[in-house]
């Protein structure tokens, strides 16, 4: 039975092997450091955090998340440890939260390596606390026991950790800070939050373990214990109607402005989304499948999920997918350590004993050992097979009935493609899959408007076995541009998208001629330096007019014949043709111009702007990157996967990215009639 704490209740561990999770709604750091019989934190290398998650007998997440795992073996800690605190802060400077009484309440639970929970702990009462010890697991006459602590900080980690007697408590919370927002940077973005009683309907059946069985199948449906369950209104996951709009990453979404509520000359953003869009909760799916015959697994249906329309309820079905997936995964890896670290002991208890080292009964031991984590290892893939089974065939449902917006380029649904009458919620930048899934991957979207811009990296991969020719790679980067400017594009009302290309030395003429022969380019794509500067010049001032029209409260008066649409800047090639001043305009159109629409799509190695040094650093990680090529470099808001990226590129010998540009073409010739 669980032991629900209270602040300063403690209870004691029944084993040393455990897990302590953690569940906040919200991005968090997690962390943990080792201290003395007095207390004290000896050094930095008692500390463990996203820049160092591995210590003897203790791993923590490699980066912040809404969700944490962290592994603990009491038992393997240094002798002078007496005890372990549990961290928790709030990144900083990453446009989030400052302050957890801001947030809903963090829940910690420890579980064993079965995912059973031996205690639990909801972090209430905090305020103004950007940074907390939530438990402590202490040591006391031989036996490990846990407290509940709930120790807020307004200072932050620096703060907490000087009040632990680290002498580099500054520096070590700037080293923390900095490898969180570069976690953050290749982080795909939670889905927005959801309304409590919209509770999506999914038929992933738990796993029954046995007494050696730690997998708990996967944990967001109410398996047994294998994740503590979500506090406050926010879960992370796609369960639910998704908000209308959402603000930059890591900042509460806002309900949107309408006319009716917003009167002439209030200010406030300019509101680029459709009039008639509802707000308020959405009804439950209708029943689109017959009930399951007794016995035998329900059938998968596409659009399962809750939401006011088919898109949505499709949206939401797909990052309930990639969560499912995500946590099946975690499940699965987390009963394969478990299996080694059973194993690891056996095999050492066999060789501690001078007796069973020779002879028959040590090589008994020994086959039994590895025979035991054999079984483990055979029920976590069993299980892992079965939620995968089930995905694969909800994926071959779901894939063939999703919207322009959310297909794939050789999905049929673009051969009849017609121009929307409103913005979708979301669009599709490509494809996640993990080592464990190779044949199952996951379609990867993304909020409209966007939030971030795009880097699409034309430099090396990271991942074996791909292509590596440097022109090639070149070549294919400028194609996923330009597939993923007609995909915006395409999804846009007529005349409510406008796309800008500089490619200052002219190198992506071949790739850029889709867009530059349809038509639909502003203008013909800006070569050299005085283009980069003409171009850079006209965003930035349109940035520069719309946030004085808004600070002054006249968004309704902007000058006659102003663009009011979306509008996106392709940059190939970078930095040729960008002297200091190109480039400062470039950090600043990529921070400030998602919030007034004017989104950027960068083309670009980072080797190439070494020269440039650090400056170029916040630019990078204020991007989402994207590669041409498969690559396994992002990571999901949950457990922190490392997934595999694949790219949305258009078939080799395909017409239908000409087709559907020349449409777009057509449409808006007739809108500006």
């Amino acid at each position: 039975m669980t032991a629900e704490l209270v602040r300063g209740q403690n209870h004691p561990l029944p084993q040393v092997r455990l897990e302590v999770r953690v569940s906040a709604g919200k991005p968090i750091v997690a962390g943990a450091t080792l201290s003395d019989e007095q207390g004290r934190v000896r050094g930095v290398e008692w500390v463990a955090h996203p820049g160092a998650p591995t210590l003897p007998g203790l791993e923590v997440s490699r980066q912040a998340a809404a969700d944490h795992r962290l592994a603990f073996d009491l038992d393997a800690l240094p002798q002078a440890v007496h005890r372990v605190s549990v961290l928790l802060a709030l990144p900083t400077g990453v446009g989030g939260p400052v302050r957890f009484g801001a947030v809903a309440a963090p829940f910690v639970a420890v579980t064993g390596l079965d995912g059973l929970e031996v205690a639990s702990y909801t972090l209430t009462g905090l305020d103004a606390e950007s940074a907390v010890v939530a438990l402590e697991l202490y040591r006391r006459q031989g036996a490990w026991k846990v407290r509940a602590v709930g120790q807020g900080y307004a200072g932050g980690l620096a703060e907490l950790l000087t009040d632990q007697g680290l002498p580099e408590a500054l520096q070590l919370a700037g080293t923390i800070n900095e490898a969180v927002v570069q976690g953050l940077a290749r982080s795909v973005a939670a889905p927005p939050p959801r309304t409590p009683d919209a509770d999506r309907s999914r038929q992933a059946a738990a796993s029954a373990p046995g007494p050696d069985q730690p997998y708990a199948g996967p944990g967001t449906h109410g398996t047994s214990g294998a994740v503590p369950p979500q506090q406050g209104p926010y879960t992370p996951g796609p369960q639910g109607t998704a908000a209308p709009q959402t603000g930059r990453p890591g900042v509460p979404a806002q309900p949107d402005p309408s006319p009716a509520t917003q009167p002439p000359g209030t200010g406030g953003p300019v509101n680029y989304s459709h009039p008639g869009r509802q707000t308020a909760a959405p009804p439950p799916p209708p029943p689109t499948a017959p009930p399951a015959q007794p016995g035998q697994p329900a059938q998968p249906v596409a659009g399962d999920a809750t939401g006011w329309s088919m898109e949505e309820r499709l949206y939401n079905q797909v990052w309930g997918m990639f969560e499912d997936l995500a946590r099946s995964v975690a499940a699965y890896r987390s009963a394969v350590d478990f299996a080694d670290s059973r194993m690891e002991k056996e095999l050492d208890q066999v060789l501690s004993d001078p007796r069973s080292r020779i002879g028959g009964q040590g090589d008994a031991a020994r086959e039994t050992a590895r025979a035991k984590h054999a079984q483990l290892v055979d029920q976590a893939r069993a299980a892992l097979d079965r939620d995968l089974a089930h995905l694969t065939a909800e994926a071959e449902v779901v894939e063939p009935a999703l919207p322009t917006a959310y297909a794939r380029w050789d999905n049929p649904v673009w051969h009849g493609y017609r121009a929307p009458m409103e913005i979708p919620m979301a669009l599709r930048l490509g494809d996640l899959r993990l080592p464990e899934t190779e044949n199952l991957s996951i379609p990867m979207l993304v909020r409209l408007p966007l939030e971030r811009g795009l880097w699409i990296d034309s430099g090396r991969t990271s991942l074996e076995g791909t292509l590596a020719d440097p022109d090639q790679v070149r070549r294919l980067a400028v194609d996923t541009a330009v597939a993923h400017a007609a995909r915006l594009l395409a999804v846009y009302p007529p005349g409510e998208f406008t796309v800008h290309v500089i490619d200052a030395a002219g190198t992506g003429a071949p790739s850029l001629a889709p867009l530059t022969q349809s038509g639909v380019l502003a203008a013909p794509p800006a070569a050299g330096a005085t283009g980069v500067t003409d171009v850079l010049s006209r965003l930035t001032q349109r940035v520069d007019l719309v946030q004085m029209a808004l600070r002054g409260g006249a968004a309704d008066s902007l000058p006659p014949g102003f663009d009011t649409a979306e509008q996106l800047l392709i940059v190939n090639d970078f930095p040729h043709g960008f002297d200091d001043r190109a480039v400062t305009q470039l950090r600043y159109l990529a921070d400030e111009g998602p919030a007034v629409g004017v989104h950027l799509m960068m083309v670009a190695d980072r080797e190439d702007a070494a020269a440039y040094g650090p400056l170029l650093d916040p630019l990078w990680r204020s991007l989402l990157r994207i590669t041409p090529v498969p690559d396994d470099h992002l990571a999901d808001p949950w457990v922190g996967h490392a997934w595999t990226y694949e790219p949305s590129l258009v078939p080799a010998n395909s017409q239908v990215l000409q087709q559907v540009l020349a449409a777009v073409a057509a449409a808006r010739r007739s809108w500006n009639r």
